[in-house]
């Protein structure tokens, strides 16, 4: 901590003597990512970005008109261009799984009930935007299968509340074998999606760690170094080894110190799946361009902080009739929330 809190202090010490305007997501001002690009005839062109503060904190809530697009270093007028901000849904799918701990310590202990609840108000939450799918793990090899992949919160509690009759088949804890698997049931619904970006999130909950040895940390953490998705974790117990379980949630760790603080944990990583999920913008124009190879920037300026991405296109055949809010024709790819 004291080294993160150094590295940011040293930031906005350089931030305020430089006085530096920043652009392009280096220094002091907004961080824009730029995920995917869109060109197509007669003239339309929309690109999938996010945006962020220098310091990692997602910039929700902008509209079409704190954008500026220039093309070869020239500000298009948003009249002329058309521009708007469209839905994402047209274009990106979020899968998510929740995969719950119910080896014998959770639901021997009476942590059952609490965990259901908070997972229950976590799927209110998420499952307006996702598809989310519920499995549990014991000690067993497979996973428990709870509730498939569905964008229904209703069907999300229905089968949440099954598990409060619950008897444990294996009372040890396969920890690693089922994030291995999760991930796989992860991935392989977020290629079953008809949009062609793609995001994934897992998120684990478990009061322990591996103890029936199936699958090696190593191999854990390999098959997590090269999937594109994003895992949060969520530790319960005083006694949960929190370094381990924080390099496992690659993208939030949030400890629960007894079975009262479950809802709260399961909220706060909503939250951050929620503000993660704003910072992404699909943002589309007509292009007044109609030949050539030229140079795009779109400029975004917040609370008197700016930044920029670019993007080279070909105007070839370009022509008038273009409609911004057409549907834009992505490149497959898999995206992770974080970098």
């Amino acid at each position: 901590m004291k080294s993160l809190l150094s590295r940011r202090g040293a930031v906005a010490i350089t931030c305020l003597i430089s006085g530096m305007v920043i652009s392009a997501g280096f220094g002091c001002g907004l961080k824009l990512r730029r995920i995917n690009t869109s060109v197509q005839r007669p003239s339309n062109i929309a690109v999938y970005f996010s945006v962020e503060t220098h310091n990692g904190y997602p910039v929700a809530g902008l509209d079409a008109k704190q954008f500026r697009i220039y093309e070869d270093g020239q500000l298009i007028s948003p009249y002329e261009s058309k521009q708007t901000i469209l839905n994402p849904d047209v274009a990106v799918s979020h899968t998510i799984v929740l995969l719950l701990d119910l080896s014998g310590s959770i639901v021997q202990s009476g942590s059952l009930p609490a965990l259901i609840n908070a997972a229950n108000t976590f799927a209110d939450r998420v499952a307006k935007k996702s598809k989310v799918a519920v499995y549990g793990f014991d000690g067993r090899k497979r996973l428990i299968p709870v509730v498939g992949f569905t964008t229904d919160a209703a069907a999300v509690k229905t089968g949440l509340e099954r598990l409060r009759n619950h008897k444990v088949k294996d009372p040890s804890t396969n920890l690693n074998g089922a994030i291995v698997k999760a991930v796989d049931k992860t991935e392989k619904q977020m290629a079953r999606a008809s949009q062609p970006l793609r995001f994934g999130t897992l998120v684990v909950f478990t009061d322990g760690t591996d103890r029936s040895h199936r699958v090696t940390a190593k191999a854990m953490h390999a098959q997590l170094d090269k999937s594109a998705v994003s895992v949060f974790v969520i530790g319960l117990g005083a006694e949960i080894d929190s370094g381990q379980l924080s390099k496992i949630g690659r993208d939030g760790f949030v400890k629960a110190t007894n079975k009262s603080s479950i809802d709260k944990a399961f909220s706060q990583v909503a939250h951050r799946i929620e503000a993660q999920g704003r910072k992404f913008y699909l943002l589309s124009y007509c292009s007044p361009s109609r030949a050539g190879k030229h140079r795009l920037r779109v400029k975004v300026s917040y609370k008197g902080k700016s930044g920029s991405i670019d993007h080279a296109f070909d105007a070839k055949g370009f022509r008038a009739g273009c409609d911004p809010k057409r549907k834009p024709s992505f490149s497959l790819r898999r995206v992770r929330l974080r970098r």
